[in-house]
């Protein structure tokens, strides 16, 4: 078993804080941010050798590592700051057609949602989100609900590995399995799968796909990626149209050129990604994550019984990951969320979705039962004075 004490030690994390929200944006080790420092340093030294020559050998040794990580080839994987600037330089790429749809889940992050729905209404596409059944306790039933009805007008079929609001592993491999045979392509948003579950892109044969490393694989923040099939990289233009475009000095791919090379950044996020697996390493993520795991499923029907709710998903690790949501009856979501942040010291989401709200608590390596009995009695306490429950 590892120890979270020693593991916290290495985080720069507010001790006075129950932090049980690592699933917004992650927390970064201090040995990752000595590297980023250095980083920093180096590049301030001489920042036109860092910027126009040293960077390429860095962004090469950041797609071999991340792709080994992930499973694909280093060529079919480019750096960008966020899944959102995945999401918007695909959608834009697609060339939509009034009636085309996109088909998706009613359970997708909202900031995804937006873009879609934006680039929909340019082009009178329609983005079809479908309701899930509740709860979600069965994989082949919701993979035969989502297909029910289906447009042969869907262009794409775009949908969250582990979703946000509800923390939901998704049976995205089944889904991806029964696109392929419809001949639709799939783009799906693993925002918080690096990092909290295994990976390999090249099995699971999807078309698109987009992770942060600045949430569960605790690199800084602005470090994520876009994976795109060698069948489909042609299709997606830049978001940012810069000296990749049309290069003067081509690379071997037009996909790295096109979205690599995105003007002045801070590159440094991306060049960490070594001293992040490392990190990881040495301290056996593996089995952390592994111990994480069952920490979530152990605690999560407490915290159903507590509050007198229905959980919304299987207590089970086809659908859990290191994230659990409780539905709650709270109309004043915001205002119980600062409560348990100022009241108990406690950094925990409590989200909308649609009619329905939730606390998510996120477990990483640092946490413990007895954050989780912190928040449980923060619960128990509001619920008896009935205030915000």
């Amino acid at each position: 078993m590892h120890d979270p004490l020693q593991i916290r030690e290495q985080f720069y994390l507010d001790p006075s804080i129950t932090f049980l929200n690592f699933g917004s944006f992650g927390a970064c080790p201090k040995p990752v941010m000595n590297r980023f420092h250095e980083l920093h340093l180096e590049m301030e030294q001489e920042p036109v050798q860092f910027m126009t020559k040293k960077s390429i050998g860095y962004f090469a040794q950041a797609r071999k590592v991340l792709s080994g990580y992930v499973g694909c080839s280093m060529d079919d994987i480019v750096p960008v700051t966020n899944p959102s600037w995945a999401v918007n330089a695909v959608a834009r790429s697609l060339n939509l057609q009034p009636g085309d749809e996109i088909r998706t889940t009613s359970i997708e992050y909202g900031a995804c949602d937006k873009a879609w729905q934006y680039y929909c209404r340019l082009t009178g596409a329609h983005y079809v989100q479908i309701e899930p059944q509740w709860p979600v306790t069965d994989s082949a039933q919701f993979v035969a609900d989502f297909f029910t009805n289906i447009s042969p007008r869907t262009k794409l079929i775009f949908m969250s590995h582990i979703t946000s609001s509800t923390a939901i592993r998704l049976p995205v491999e089944q889904i991806i399995r029964e696109a392929q045979r419809r001949g639709i392509p799939t783009f799906i948003d693993g925002a918080h799968a690096p990092g909290q579950i295994d990976l390999n892109l090249d099995e699971m044969g999807v078309d698109y796909y987009t992770g942060a490393c600045h949430k569960w694989m605790m690199t800084p923040k602005g470090c994520s990626f876009l994976y795109a099939h060698p069948r489909v990289q042609k299709q997606i233009d830049p978001l940012i149209i810069s000296w990749g475009y049309d290069a003067a000095f081509p690379s071997h791919s037009q996909f790295l050129d096109y979205h690599q090379v995105q003007g002045t950044r801070d590159l440094a996020p991306f060049f960490c990604l070594d001293a992040s697996l490392q990190f990881m390493e040495e301290n056996n993520w593996k089995e952390v994550a592994s111990q994480c795991r069952s920490l979530v499923l152990e605690s999560a029907p407490k915290f159903i019984e507590l509050l007198g709710v229905q959980s919304h998903v299987a207590i089970h690790p086809d659908f859990l990951a290191q994230m659990f949501s409780i539905p709650v009856c709270a109309p004043k979501a915001e205002e119980l969320q600062q409560e348990l942040f100022d009241r108990y010291q406690i950094e925990i989401p409590v989200m909308r979705l649609g009619d329905k709200q939730f606390i998510r608590f996120s477990i990483n390596g640092f946490n413990s039962n007895h954050d989780l009995d912190t928040l449980y009695q923060a619960l128990r306490e509001l619920k008896q004075k009935a205030e915000f429950l």
